[in-house]
Parts: structure tokens; sequence; C-alpha cells
């Protein structure tokens, strides 16, 4: 039967390189996005060089969306990889719309992929390195649980912790607030998808050469001082990560995530860094 990875964020950047990699090895990769015309000029990329893909427009912050695209997954062939790159920074929308899109939209993927997973599969969600830069003090841990009983509830409490900050810093809060979420949530959905034979990784991301990155790029200036390796990250470098994690012969990897941010994370570096 078919072997299906399906990537979000795909039109472009990571995505697009991550699904370049996977149909080369033999995955029908399904492209998905909020922008339709991105995902076609990239499909059209993939089957020109051979590929097997398909372009499928999905919100993930719309939880009947994803449920959608998942059933659609399914009806392809065997669900192997899910891939969930798709994510909004603070320079592309508002507080609101960024938890919405990158914390409840990594709880709708989960759920809605953990219906048609295949045994042996993988999902790997997408952090950031600002989770991991920003004061713990910061991070609403006592509402992540929410996310799993009461998705109202769960919003309304990070949102709490993000509108108590100056309102010129709410939309970088709530980037790494949703960020340190979804690694959490990524973590502790480990075992829910172990019963099905299927790991869950998270993957966080440094700087890289992407349009995002382009968005953010007297941010990222301001921390590549403290990297091990002096630039930026390029796409095909995190992209061969993201394949590497999905292989089956890593069986055993589950419930953790893996850093690549040219080391800036280890050297100690914080968000009040300058």
């Amino acid at each position: 039967m078919t072997k299906v990875c399906v990537i979000t964020g795909a039109g472009s950047g990571i995505g697009l390189s991550t699904a370049r990699l996977m149909t080369k090895k033999g995955y029908y990769t399904i492209l998905c996005g909020r922008t339709a015309s991105k995902l076609e000029n990239a499909v059209k990329e993939l089957r020109d060089d051979g590929g097997q893909a398909e372009a499928y427009p999905c919100d993930v912050s719309d939880r009947e969306s994803c449920f959608a695209l998942a059933k659609h997954a399914e009806e392809c062939g065997d669900v192997m990889v899910l891939l969930h790159i798709a994510g909004l920074s603070p320079h592309m929308a508002d507080p609101e719309k960024i938890m919405s899109a990158n914390a409840l939209g990594t709880v709708n993927m989960n759920d809605a992929f953990y219906e048609v997973m295949s045994p042996g599969g993988c999902v790997i969600d997408t952090g950031s390195m600002s989770a991991y830069l920003t004061p713990e003090l910061i991070m609403p841990k006592g509402a992540y649980s929410f996310a799993r009983t009461d998705r109202t509830k769960f919003m309304k409490k990070m949102m709490n912790r993000v509108n108590l900050l100056p309102k010129s810093t709410r939309s970088g809060v709530a980037y790494s607030i949703s960020k340190n979420f979804v690694i959490w949530f990524a973590k502790t959905d480990a075992a829910r998808f172990g019963k099905k034979g299927v790991r869950v990784l998270s993957v966080t991301p440094g700087n890289f050469e992407t349009p995002m990155g382009k968005l953010e790029k007297d941010e990222a200036g301001t921390y590549l001082k403290f990297n091990a390796i002096k630039r930026n990250g390029k796409s095909e470098e995190i992209a061969a990560l993201y394949e590497e994690l999905s292989d089956e012969r890593l069986g055993y990897l589950t419930g953790a995530d893996i850093i690549c941010d040219g080391g800036c994370i280890a050297s100690g570096a914080s968000a009040f860094a300058r």
C-alpha cells in the first residue's frame, strides 16, 4: 500500500525542503498550508522532479479542517509520517491568532491524526528556540493540560498570561509561550500515540534562511553572536533532520525535543541577551 507523508507549512521554506526529501524517499506527500497558489507551485516542482505529491489547503487552527485532512490522508494510503511545521511568527499575526495557530493548531493536528496514523509511523511537531530563551516563570504551564480537556478554557488561560505583558511585547510572548506548549504537548503525547505503535517528537529550529526567517532577520542577528556555528541555518539542513527522525529505523526514539539551532541555546543565551 502507498506510504503517505503529510507536511503542514509545505508551500515554502523548511516545509518545502522537507517535502523534496520525502518525495524522493518514495512517500506520497500531501502538502498543506493556507495559500493554495504556493502549494500548487510546490506540487508542480515536486512532480516535475518525479515525486508523487498533492496540495491540500488547511487551516490548522480550524479543528474540522484538520480532521478532514486526516481523513483524506487515510484515503490515500498508510499514513506513516505527519510533519507539522506550519506556524505563525510574531511578525505575521496578532497574539491570539498566533496562540490559536501554534498551540491549538498542534492539538488539532495531533488529535486528528491520532485516528489515522499507521503502526510504525511518526508525528513530528515543531517548536522554536524562543521556547527555551524566554524565562520559565512566564510560561503558564498549569494551563497546558486544559488543551486535552477544555480547549476554550485553555485558550483563555494562555491569553490571560500573554495579556499581563506590555502590548508591544505580546505577539512575541504569545509565540514563545505557544512554542513552549508545543514542546510539552509533543513530549506528553508520546504515551498516547505509543499505544498505537506511533512515535511523537518535536523539532526546535533556531534561525534559518527562509521566508519567515527574513521577517525575523533583526532578532536573528541579535542571537547570531551566541551561536557555536556563526551563521543562520539552511532549510535543507533541518529538512534532513525531519527526514531522518521520521525513519522507522529510529523506532525507539519518542517523547523528545530535538534542537537544531547552531548551538545558540547551549550557549546560555536568553530573551534578555543583547
